[in-house]
């Protein structure tokens, strides 16, 4: 991110998104993703399941 003049003060850590957390099911790899097209980072395939989190 490129950006001009002061810069802003935020903590990556306190955003809160809609972090997923799947398991995929060629290489049994436990992953976290965000959005529509998740892909193993291990295998790069796209045969996964959602790991429920519990809070």
């Amino acid at each position: 991110m490129c950006m001009v003049g002061d810069v802003p003060e935020f903590d990556i850590e306190k955003i809160e998104m809609d972090l997923k957390e799947y398991v995929c099911l060629d290489c049994e790899n436990r992953f976290k993703g965000l959005g529509k097209s998740i892909i193993c980072p291990a295998c790069k395939s796209s045969n996964f399941e959602t790991v429920s989190v519990e809070k």
